[in-house]
């Protein structure tokens, strides 16, 4: 059996944490920082978590993360 490929736009936007779930980066980050509040920008910072509906697709195309 050949090696599955890893979905490349997938594998640069999300990564699996240790005990499984699946983060990513939160958008509203690169720009226009200075018209939102410090407590918005702090929330920004953090990585999200993927709700575990949506965390099986992702670990579909990544199947060696």
């Amino acid at each position: 059996m050949p090696k599955m490929k890893t979905h490349s736009a997938t594998k640069k936007r999300f990564k699996i944490s240790g005990t499984g779930k699946v983060m990513f980066k939160k958008s509203g980050r690169s720009h226009l920082l200075a018209c939102k509040n410090a407590k918005r920008r702090r929330s920004l910072r953090r990585k999200g978590i993927l709700p575990a509906c949506v965390e099986g697709h992702i670990k579909r195309v990544m199947p060696y993360a």
